[in-house]
């Protein structure tokens, strides 16, 4: 059990991208596209298989990244799993005016599936809900 009042950055919680079915194979391609996106953005590391190894030669074992200051992890896996990405979690970002949001939404959901489109609904002055042509769901803000 982690104990209240720890440090910041103690034991930080990272999203963890597996790139699987359809999409194995394409973890360094996406943690490419998303680190040329965001500022602050950088890649720490990739690992990746080798010949004779568990999964196919070339793919991401394990890769670490950075996509505007917040940590990520993520793996291709070749082994056969009953799910997928889904939209039922997302990766959020606000945007600070509407020309960084259009540029944002039009880079980030090229090739994917728009599940809300650009729109005010109310509850911001713009939103967009989209899976990225590598599956991941991103819900875009306009603050």
């Amino acid at each position: 059990m982690i104990e209240e009042g720890g440090t910041k950055g103690s034991n930080p919680i990272r999203p963890f991208l597996m790139f699987s079915g359809e999409r194995h194979g394409q973890a360094e391609a996406a943690i490419n596209f998303y680190t040329s996106t965001f500022p602050a953005s950088r890649i720490i590391s990739i690992e990746k298989y080798g010949p004779k190894q568990a999964e196919p030669e070339g793919t991401v074992r394990c890769a670490s990244f950075v996509l505007n200051g917040q940590d990520f992890m993520a793996i291709d896996s070749a082994a056969p799993h009953a799910f997928n990405f889904t939209p039922s979690l997302s990766l959020y970002v606000n945007s600070p005016g509407l020309s960084d949001f259009d540029g944002l939404v039009g880079r980030l959901s090229e090739g994917g599936n728009m599940l809300m489109p650009p729109n005010n609904y109310g509850f911001s002055r713009k939103f967009a809900w989209f899976n990225d042509r590598f599956g991941v769901s991103w819900q875009v803000n306009c603050e």
